[in-house]
């Protein structure tokens, strides 16, 4: 008999999903696969933990908002290790299925002390560096599709005009008189998301000197058109 062939998942980096570049200093990414596993056991996992939407019942399943689905559909966890403390972590990326360019988010977290037993205090699971990692995904994520979108060094809108990366963050205009105006409102969005910033709706406001209920009007009618993701229930921006 010959040998068995490898298994498509031979670690945890090998989809692109997280990179160990993505990880703030101290924090490790082992090869393996949660659970000490050489495959990707990330359904097995939402099953047992009673996190998988297609589990549910046929009426459930279309009563869900869309917005619902895309946090729950086809998530994948991924396993850290932090170096100092040997603190286990494991968290739920998901690729958010309509944000242009593609972003993803982290949709659960299971944390493990080194020690079974030990407690977990509120300060240390304010230290997980969450925000960070998704900033680092979505930026490398970015990276690797510019050169679809980034002609010259700028964004080709769909109506041909162009607009430089450094002009993202100035502000937008009138959306009656501005061509692609919601592809920039997006891409202004994307661009304050990536950073890491908390409340980019609010961001907005400020940089084009309006209320911040126009800002949101103006995100609502972005993701209307598919140009941003569905928003997420208790999340600002």
């Amino acid at each position: 008999m010959g040998l068995p062939e490898p298994s498509p998942w031979a670690n945890q980096s090998q989809d692109g999903l997280l990179e160990a570049t993505d990880l703030p200093d101290g924090w490790h990414l082992p090869n393996r696969f949660p659970g000490e596993r050489s495959d990707d056991a990330s359904a097995q996992i939402d099953e047992l933990l009673g996190y998988n939407d297609w589990a549910n019942t046929e009426e459930e399943v279309q009563g869900q908002q869309e917005s619902d689905q895309n946090e729950t559909i086809d998530g994948g966890w991924r396993y850290l290790e932090h170096e100092a403390t040997q603190t286990r972590v494991m968290i739920r990326l998901q690729r958010q299925l309509f944000a242009v360019p593609e972003e993803v988010r982290i949709t659960g977290v299971i944390y493990l002390p080194w020690r079974p037993g030990d407690p977990i205090t509120s300060q240390l699971l304010r230290e997980l560096p969450t925000a960070r990692i998704e900033a680092a995904i979505n930026k490398r994520l970015f990276a690797m599709k510019r050169t679809e979108t980034i002609t010259g060094g700028k964004i080709v809108l769909p109506s041909g005009r162009k607009v430089s990366e450094r002009d993202l963050l100035k502000p937008l205009g009138d959306p009656k008189k501005v061509p692609d105006f919601y592809e920039r409102v997006a891409l202004q969005h994307g661009r304050l998301t990536q950073q890491g910033d908390a409340n980019p709706s609010a961001s907005m406001a400020q940089i084009n000197g309006v209320a911040l209920s126009t800002a949101q009007g103006w995100i609502t009618k972005a993701r209307e058109r598919r140009l941003l993701p569905p928003g997420r229930r208790g999340r600002a921006g």
